[in-house]
Parts: structure tokens; C-alpha cells; sequence
């Protein structure tokens, strides 16, 4: 079976979707090498992450001849997909080429999150109008649609009305690193290297409104003066972090936050995470939560958001919390740090919870079933 992918974020996004693709694609190659895995990218950002799937003869990587990139991916990569006797093509971000129903190759769309549509707030006018054609055509045209989550799954039909028939939740695999405990003094020596203190609070993901970070910060001026641990911020923003960096000066806590960019080496991010007391998490919505599941499989404490998808991802085994409330986000640091008994049923449940409900190995026999059905259906 030849299987031919949109790789666009592959080769160039280094976050979530960027994650999802190679984390998926690799996974596909690990467990069933018998496929040929094509991956048509308009553009490519070298690095050691993108050098694995460049350097790696198992995965055969197309671009566009010309110099109109945009268009290729968007329609002219039908020419390609023909040449290259595809069999099936998965557009890995919520897009596939348009008129893509007419070449006789089945089509796969995974949709993440309908966020511009829950968040419109965040997006310009144009950015909603573009986001709505692409994901309204994949969602119509696509043969098979994977929604990460269930959350997202009903966000689909609610607001694109596809039949539920057509959609097949498959949750996201997490990066292998995570599915291996580092050992303890390791960790700590990676995590040092940034002069971090040995005990603190953990978030990491985008610095937006959507995520909640100013919440959390909002929860650290409720806590009495022994629970008062520094927050290490992994991630990037703009406007949002000026917000949340004005609210900390004025209650002078600006000396309690630590922030960092986004780190690239997955190694040091399962560092930050093993050696963190709590990790912290009230989004106001997901459309999966990874950085959740990756919490849980580092056998840290987690505090989350009781919305969307976000319990889909944590199981039994988080604190949840109206992410509207900072007293519960404050509250349930004091609960984790005082009941030790409490902390450890929350990390050993979450621990086997994590690697039973998104084995990597039965998550990707599902995609690949995908794929076999619709195989089965060519004419």
C-alpha cells in the first residue's frame, strides 16, 4: 500500500502539529514497514528532527518543481499523488487538495481542533473565512475523517453537520521518548543545566488567553508562603505574556516565573516534566490535551481543566478544575503537595492509565485500518 501524506508541517512545525505528523508517520513506518510512505511537502526546515525522515530510505519525500509552492500543495500535487500510483493520501492538518475526489485516490483528513469556530476571538475575520473553507471542503470531501479526540468529534458534526458514520476517533500518539522513564539523577542534571531550583511547578505550551497560563498565576498569590514554588514556563508568546507578566510585576511576582522557549530536544522536555512537583494545565479548551498525556507518562501530578477534551486525556487520575476559578487551581497545589498519599495515587493511576489508553502500537494499528478500509473500497 502506497500512502501519501501532506508533510508540510512535518518538515516546518516543530509544536503540535509538526509533532502529531512525525510522531504518526514514524509510528506507521516502525509497525508496518511492509507500506510506502510518501511525504509531499512544499518546503522543508533542516534540522536533526527533519534529517530522521530525510536520511531514512523507508520514506520517499516529494516537492514541488516549480516555484508556485502554494498552489502545488493546495491542487497541482494531484499531478504527483497520479505519478506516484498512491493508493491513499492523509492530509495530517485539518486540509486535503482541492477536487481531491476526483482522482479515484481515497483521502484521509485528521482533524485537530475546530478552535477558530469555539475561540473566534482569537482570529481575525479573513483567518476564520479561510479556516472555515478548508476544514467545511476536507470534512465534505475526504473519504474518512480522524478526529484526536471525541470533544472534537462532536465539534465536527455540531458545526460542519458530517455524519458521525464518517468520522473515526483515534487519540494522538505521544512522542516514543515519553513511553521511557529517564533515570531520576539524569533528568535533574538536564534540568539544572537551565539553573532551575529543585522544587517547582510545571506549565508548558503556548503563552495565549486560550490556555489559561495568567490562571495559574492568579492560583500563586492565593497560596500561603510554604507553598509559594517558582512556575517554569515552557513556551512562547506575545501580547498574552505581557498580560500575564504585567499581573505577576503588580503583585510582585514576577520573581517566581521562569520562562523558557520552546524546547526542540524532547529529551529535555521529559526532563522538565519528570523532575516538576505538579504540572499545571487549565485550558479553557483542547482538542486533545497531549501535553497532559505527556505529564502522566512522566509520573508527575497533573491539575487540568474538567472542559472539552481535556478529561479525555487525564482519565481518573487528574485534579480537575473549573479553569474560570483560580482558588481551585490554588487549592489543588495545597491538596498534591499536603496528601502524599493522594500525589501518589494520582501519578502511579496516571502512569498505567496513559500507557493503556494510547499505546502507541494499537493507536496506530487503528490509522492503518483506516487505510485498509478504504483500500478495500477503490473501484
Amino acid at each position: 500500500m502506497k500512502i501519501g501524506y501532506d508533510a508540510k508541517r512535518l518538515y516546518k512545525n516543530f509544536t503540535g502539529l509538526g509533532n502529531y505528523s512525525r510522531t504518526l508517520v514514524g509510528n506507521l513506518q516502525l509497525f508496518y514497514p511492509e507500506n510506502e510512505y510518501y511525504l509531499y511537502t512544499p518546503d522543508i526546515r533542516q534540522n536533526e528532527v527533519t534529517d530522521s525522515f530525510l536520511n531514512n530510505a523507508a520514506f520517499h519525500t516529494v516537492m514541488p518543481r516549480g516555484k508556485l509552492k502554494g498552489w502545488w500543495r493546495t491542487s497541482a500535487i494531484k499531478k504527483d499523488l497520479k505519478k506516484d500510483r498512491i493508493d491513499i493520501f492523509h492530509g495530517l492538518s485539518h486540509e486535503i487538495p482541492l477536487r481531491m475526489q476526483h482522482t479515484g485516490i481515497r483521502s484521509v483528513v485528521t482533524i485537530h481542533d475546530i478552535i477558530y469556530r469555539t475561540f473566534p476571538d482569537m482570529y481575525s475575520l479573513i483567518d476564520r473565512k479561510i479556516y472555515d473553507f478548508k476544514f467545511k471542503y476536507a470534512c465534505r470531501h475526504a473519504d474518512k475523517i480522524i478526529a484526536i479526540s471525541e470533544c472534537t468529534k462532536k465539534d465536527i458534526i455540531r458545526f460542519f453537520g458530517i455524519p458521525e458514520s464518517k468520522i473515526a476517533v483515534i487519540y494522538q500518539a505521544i512522542q516514543p521518548i515519553f513511553y521511557q522513564m529517564q533515570e531520576a539523577g539524569e533528568a535533574r542534571k538536564k534540568v539544572e543545566r537551565f539553573h532551575i531550583p529543585p522544587d517547582y511547578l510545571l506549565y508548558v505550551g503556548s503563552v495565549n488567553s486560550r490556555k489559561n497560563l495568567l490562571g495559574i498565576v492568579k492560583a500563586l498569590r492565593l497560596l500561603p508562603s510554604h507553598l509559594q514554588l517558582p512556575l517554569v514556563i515552557i513556551g512562547n508568546g506575545r501580547g498574552y505574556k505581557k498580560q500575564v507578566e504585567e499581573y505577576a510585576s503588580t503583585h510582585r511576582l514576577s520573581q517566581r516565573l521562569i520562562w523558557l522557549n520552546n524546547l526542540t530536544d524532547s529529551s529535555v522536555l521529559q526532563a522538565f516534566y519528570q523532575s516538576a512537583r505538579i504540572f499545571i494545565y487549565p485550558s479553557f479548551y483542547e482538542g486533545f490535551g497531549l501535553p497532559v498525556t505527556e505529564a502522566l507518562l512522566s509520573k508527575v501530578p497533573v491539575i487540568t481543566s474538567s472542559v472539552s477534551s481535556l478529561p479525555e486525556a487525564g482519565g481518573d487520575y487528574c485534579y480537575y478544575v473549573n479553569p474560570s476559578q483560580p482558588e481551585e487551581i490554588a487549592e489543588g497545589i495545597r491538596k498534591i503537595i499536603e496528601d502524599p498519599a493522594f500525589c501518589n495515587k494520582l501519578t502511579a493511576g496516571g502512569y498505567e492509565f496513559a500507557h493503556r489508553q494510547f499505546d502507541p502500537r494499537l493507536l496506530t494499528q487503528k490509522v492503518n485500518d483506516v487505510y485498509r478500509e478504504l483500500l478495500s473500497l477503490r473501484s
